[in-house]
């Protein structure tokens, strides 16, 4: 067995793991307005978190500012709402932004989003060099599984390999792209399924690099990725290890990668949403206990552990305390982290990570007989094989067959929780007055001017990362940029799968 720390890395990216330093806790949080969110920022650093991870309103990652009507009920509801320098000022009071690592998961405004990360950055005399963090990025996922994307898959490719480049000399410690299997696995996948189809979008985001005339190794060190903790602990645990083999070997043998930092697959986990019961929403706790040791026993960088009441609504200041403590618990008081690889050796879990391995690269062969992932995403294939696994699943749990305590097992009479956090409406009054206060005092002439630059620049063939950052900067909105991107390449419809 090879060691912790070596190619392939199935035990490990570091060769002591947690002996020599713990994953980052990285607790997701956002809501309301930029003031509230970043009330709770600062309250989640001062218990313990040691990195930031932001949540965006659906207005922010579909491109609508909050005064947009299609934002009219969603502002600030599901994530904080970010139309603005201003706004992401106020996001980031009080927090240093050269000391703290910062996590956005944003998708297909994740350009801009950075760009507004960096001018806030430089406002304050910090140098874009010097920030650290991850924006997600990885709009391909959202094609599959989710449905926040905006423009056509391959203008939004384009956008991607546009930050690689622009990262790469601007932002240099920034990780450009966190693939996500997270929301793959929400959306019904199977263990084996997360893995070949997040793998596969990485195999596709690497061949574009190398299309707009990148190395591997000019991206690979900074691409991470992001997984799903679920609920089948030994699974999981072979998951996270069969996923950092087959990416070594992918990145060596395939793409003929040189440096051993573009071999090591580092992610990020956070544990189920789709696991979590409206009812009897004490057991949450410990189902996410159970998930966040099996992202701890297979070697993540970086953990979040969803809150209790996740179910009904965004989490209280004590349900997110509680969530974070699970993780100090289990790297403080368990003992797990004394031991590289716990489960290496166990005839069990090797034999679960070679079958999912198995399992996982069959896919990614029928994906590369397709033409690759952005092709198969246009042919429907990974939807359609993610809708079969959730229906088998939900048919299971109607029948019986897999039990969910509380849900269709172990039911009882409960009163509602009688805490919940609920966003006003009145919020997303001020957040619009706020916006529209913003067009009212910059220069008009000076915005208007950058974004039809930035419109010029999408319509041929320049990076535009640095007409992004000189629209934010000349006070262009969030939706101002997206809509001068949509009259370029338009907005893209999900075809029906049948």
């Amino acid at each position: 067995m090879e060691k912790a720390g070596e190619f392939p890395y199935t035990r490990g990216i570091h060769p002591t793991m947690y002996q020599g330093r713990l994953w980052t806790m990285r607790q997701y949080a956002g809501f309301g307005d930029a003031r509230q969110s970043n009330e709770r920022y600062r309250y989640l650093l001062a218990q313990g978190t040691t990195g930031l991870s932001v949540a965006f309103d659906l207005p922010t990652q579909m491109g609508y500012d909050s005064d947009a009507p299609m934002a009219a009920g969603e502002v600030g509801k599901v994530g904080v709402a970010v139309d603005t320098i201003e706004d992401m000022g106020v996001l980031f009071d009080g927090i240093p932004l050269d000391q703290v690592s910062t996590s956005m998961t944003i998708n297909a405004t994740a350009s801009t989003l950075l760009a507004l990360y960096v001018a806030v950055a430089r406002g304050r005399g910090i140098p874009s060099t010097a920030l650290r963090g991850t924006i997600q990025n990885d709009v391909l996922k959202e094609y599959i599984a989710r449905g926040t994307y905006i423009y056509p898959p391959r203008a939004s490719m384009r956008l991607i390999t546009d930050i690689f480049a622009w990262c790469r000399t601007e932002v240099p410690r920034w990780n450009t792209i966190s693939i996500s299997g997270y929301h793959i696995r929400e959306a019904g996948s199977t263990a084996a399924q997360e893995i070949a189809f997040t793998l596969a979008d990485g195999i596709a985001y690497v061949e574009a690099a190398i299309a707009a005339g990148l190395g591997p190794d000019d991206v690979g060190p900074q691409l991470s990725f992001f997984f799903n903790a679920h609920n089948d602990l030994l699974e999981e645990v072979g998951k996270f290890r069969a996923a950092r083999r087959m990416w070594a070997h992918i990145m060596r043998d395939r793409f003929g990668a040189k440096d051993p930092r573009s071999w090591t697959l580092r992610f990020h986990t956070q544990t189920a949403g789709s696991t979590l019961a409206a009812q009897q929403i004490d057991t949450n706790v410990v189902r996410v206990t159970l998930q966040a040791l099996a992202a701890v026993l297979g070697g993540t960088q970086s953990l979040h552990t969803n809150s209790r009441d996740e179910a009904l609504a965004l989490p209280t200041e004590a349900s997110a305390r509680l969530a974070l403590r699970t993780q100090q618990v289990i790297a403080y008081e368990s003992g797990v982290t004394q031991h590289v690889d716990p489960f290496g050796g166990s005839v069990v879990v090797e034999g679960i990570t070679d079958r999912l391995e198995a399992e996982a690269a069959a896919l990614i062969r029928e994906i590369d007989g397709m033409g690759g992932m952005v092709a198969a995403i246009e042919r429907g294939f990974p939807q359609r094989e993610i809708q079969n696994a959730a229906y088998a699943d939900q048919l299971a749990v109607d029948r019986k067959e897999r039990v969910v305590v509380g849900v269709n097992q172990f039911q009882i009479e409960e009163p509602p929780p009688s805490e919940l956090l609920r966003v006003s409406r009145a919020l997303e009054d001020e957040q619009v007055a706020r916006t529209r206060a913003f067009r009212a005092a910059r220069d008009p002439i000076v915005a208007r001017d950058a974004v039809a630059r930035l419109q010029d620049s999408a319509a041929g063939s320049a990076n535009l990362m640095g007409g992004i950052l000189a629209a934010v900067e000349a006070r262009a909105t969030l939706g101002e940029i997206a809509d001068a991107l949509r009259s370029v390449w338009g907005e893209y419809r999900e075809t029906v799968i049948l």
